[in-house]
């Protein structure tokens, strides 16, 4: 019974990729990772002042499940900043990293038997935690049209057991953004239609074209009833190790959140929490500047080496920091011995030719695909793309 359960849950890819590159690294080859969903990068430094200040006063009790009521408070007025409207602290849950905000919205609004639409490629954790509540995921292709949803094909997916819509701009694995059009076409479907829309803006900060990232509750208030926001520090912060995350919607929603974290985490860890505490009333965001124009040059750098390629198509990459190849263009190729059927046998190639480790596309629901991170140092990333680029062109 626990291998058929285990059996539908996909790894992270992340995982696996890592798995297999230290396996590489430890046959003598050098390995450039470019696998990771974080970015290489110091301690915001008042992350620093705020977890120092708390272990110094001996913080280590226990606080509200849901996270300290300040925390709560400075987070509502970031987030009433953020999207103009005026949020208050109990409609926001501190959680442990955007997974368990997304765990707690899939548990208290799912029921076994709901179907969630989910757009592919996708973040493997999606429709995992959709079978963790026992709803079935529902997959939209994007692949036709830039990795952005048509929103008329999410409206031929959905039937009358659809529950919610998962909407996650910018997209991970994709980079893609979703532009306004495309969310106001989704928030109406989901009002017409009676449906909860769980908004993943966890790379929000990173858009690297002229348009802006747009909260969907901005751009369509009426939607905002049945949004429920995922957010967290790890991405804007490059603090993935610290967990610390929020979900923001309906109180109600909320006040379950806060009966079901009760008996699994309770309180996200308390260092964490002063930690971002202190960032959100002390930062004056020159941090998160130097971070996103740190992305920005090295965004520059890979599209650079990138541009050599002429197998496959240069990628867009206009949020986040993640390139992803479209590979298509090399199934039923060779490369020597090896033959691509799908981007797994890329993958193993790039790995054991190269030495570079990247995540197949398989992961996210897609045989032909390619996700690189460039949140790694920019000098590792043009060694690694200038030999990934030199075999991808190889192929025959």
């Amino acid at each position: 019974m626990l291998a058929e359960r285990t059996a539908l849950f996909k790894s992270s890819g992340t995982a696996a990729a890592r798995a297999a590159a230290k396996a590489a690294a430890e046959s003598g080859k050098e390995i450039i990772d470019l696998t990771a969903g974080e970015i290489w990068s110091d301690l915001a430094p008042m992350i620093r002042v705020g977890a120092i200040d708390a272990i110094r006063r001996g913080i280590n009790r226990y606080t509200d499940t849901i996270g300290m009521i300040q925390l709560r408070q400075a987070l509502a007025q970031k987030i009433s900043g953020h999207t103009g409207q005026v949020w208050c602290a109990d409609e926001v849950a501190v959680t442990c990293g955007a997974k368990q905000a997304l765990f707690n919205a899939a548990m208290v609004l799912l029921n076994p038997g709901d179907e969630v639409i989910i757009p592919a490629p996708y973040w493997t954790t999606f429709p995992a935690q959709v079978l963790l509540a026992g709803a079935k995921p529902v997959h939209v292709e994007t692949r036709a049209n830039g990795y952005v949803p048509r929103v008329e094909d999410i409206a031929a997916a959905i039937t009358d057991r659809t529950r919610a819509m998962v909407v996650n701009t910018p997209n991970n694995p994709t980079g893609a953004v979703y532009g306004s059009e495309t969310l106001v076409g989704i928030g109406k479907l989901a009002i017409e239609r009676d449906l909860w829309i769980i908004f993943d803006e966890c790379y929000g900060d990173f858009i690297h074209v002229d348009d802006a990232h747009c909260p969907i509750v901005s751009i369509l208030p009426d939607v905002r009833p049945r949004t429920l926001i995922v957010n967290s520090f790890s991405k804007s912060l490059a603090l993935t190790g610290w967990r610390i995350g929020y979900l923001a919607g309906p109180q109600d929603v909320i006040s379950a959140v806060k009966a079901l974290q009760s008996h699994t985490t309770s309180n996200p860890n308390v260092i964490a929490q002063h930690a971002a505490l202190t960032h959100l009333l002390n930062s004056d965001g020159s941090y998160e500047s130097q971070l996103r124009s740190h992305l920005a040059e090295t965004r520059q750098t890979g599209l650079g080496a990138l541009s050599a390629l002429t197998r496959i198509p240069v990628p867009r990459a206009t949020g986040g920091f993640y390139f992803y190849l479209d590979v298509s263009g090399l199934l039923r190729l060779r490369f020597g011995n090896d033959e691509a059927k799908t981007a797994d046998d890329v993958v193993h190639v790039l790995l054991t030719r190269a030495g570079v480790a990247a995540v197949s596309g398989t992961t996210f629901g897609d045989p032909a695909g390619l996700r690189l991170s460039y949140g790694v140092p920019p000098v590792k990333l043009a060694i690694g793309l200038t030999r990934l680029v030199e075999v991808l062109n190889a192929w025959e």
